[in-house]
């Protein structure tokens, strides 16, 4: 009987001392944008982020980046790079960050990011699906994958992403603050839309990587184009290409759009692109701007006879404050309703409460002055 009973003790004392190490490894679940429960480390504090540079910073605070111990730096320095230098000014230490390579580019390698030592892995839902069986590698190396998507443009998914990745950093109250404050500000455009007296405007927009001299992608159903539909606009691109190809330069004459929208960044090796972001003056986001309005036929374009030609920064489209650019996109299609609203303002308000940076540069634009 007694020994029964020292067996069992034992057996409790073994399970009691599991719990207790268990409880000092100190893990928690969080639910990713893709809807899946994941155990993570409590105190992640080697973090690998594949993409939303700015958002993690927004969430995690003027701290964050003290524990990111691996990214993948050309989808930072080298598709928003003016975004990338001022950064680095406000924080050095970015650039001894190791690079992991980059999904898109195929060129991401797993045995430099399991040599990283990471806790976790934060990516990015195009990443995710991009990267295939390179995902069961992480996890097998005892690195778990959480997904944040903001690409998606939906509340949602925004609100998700967010509250996961302050839930992860130990920053949950920073997260619903920024996941309420995005949430009001679209469904405060949605209703200004919706109660708008003015008609609809017919829109067409186009990324300016190219220059005026291609034509570049324009968007049907996703990012800018998304945008325009809830801001209420009439795509013209609809129905017409797919989700990122060249429109029909014919066609875009005969549609004849009453507002045209070319996306602008600070691209590497681009000449001719339409160059906006930090650091960026005004004179020469409109230098590259005009040469559209000097395209064939365009001069009869209700957009260009009116002067309704605009510039938006290109990354600005799936980010916590995107609500500010679709605030910019509705107040140019609805005037009246959007009078008391400063999209430029709000958007250098968001940087101010939540960037360790200023938003000095060119992020939205009108051709004319």
């Amino acid at each position: 009987m007694f020994r029964r009973l020292f067996t069992s003790l034992a057996a409790l004392a073994v399970s009691m001392t599991l719990l207790v190490s268990i409880a000092q490894a100190g893990t928690i679940f969080v639910t990713d944008a893709l809807g899946r429960k994941i155990e993570v480390p409590a105190n992640a504090n080697r973090i690998l982020l594949g993409f939303y540079f700015e958002d993690f910073y927004a969430i995690g605070g003027p701290d964050a980046y003290d524990k990111v111990v691996a990214i993948s730096k050309s989808a930072w320095h080298d598709w928003r790079n003016s975004q990338w230098k001022t950064y680095v000014a406000a924080n050095p230490k970015i650039t001894e960050i190791t690079d992991v390579g980059e999904v898109d580019a195929g060129t991401f390698s797993i045995e430099t990011a399991i040599a990283s030592k990471p806790d976790i892995a934060i990516i990015a839902a195009w990443q995710f699906r991009a990267m295939g069986d390179t995902v069961g590698k992480l996890e097998a190396a005892g690195i778990p994958v959480v997904v944040a998507d903001y690409n998606a443009q939906t509340v949602k998914k925004h609100i998700s992403s967010t509250l996961m990745i302050g839930q992860i950093l130990g920053t949950e109250d920073r997260a619903q603050k920024l996941a309420d404050q995005y949430a009001a500000a679209i469904a405060d455009v949605k209703a200004r839309v919706k109660k708008a007296v003015e008609d609809s405007k017919r829109v067409y927009v186009e990324i300016g990587s190219k220059g005026a001299g291609e034509f570049g992608n324009t968007y049907t159903d996703h990012m800018w184009g998304k945008m325009i539909a809830l801001a209420g606009g009439k795509n013209i691109a609809l129905g017409q290409v797919g989700r990122s190809t060249p429109l029909n330069p014919e066609f875009i004459l005969a549609a004849s759009p009453q507002a045209v929208f070319i996306a602008g960044s600070y691209w590497t090796n681009r000449e001719n692109a339409v160059v906006m972001g930090f650091g960026v003056k005004p004179e020469l986001t409109r230098e590259r701007l005009m040469p559209y309005t000097k395209r064939p036929g365009w001069n009869g374009m209700d957009a260009v006879k009116s002067g309704n030609i605009h510039a938006l920064y290109h990354g600005g489209a799936r980010t916590l404050y995107d609500f500010t650019f679709l605030q910019y996109i509705a107040k140019v299609l609805y005037p009246q309703a959007f009078a008391d609203i400063d999209p430029i303002a709000n958007h250098r308000q968001f940087y101010e409460t939540w960037l360790p940076v200023t938003a000095d540069g060119v992020f939205m634009l009108k051709l004319g002055k």
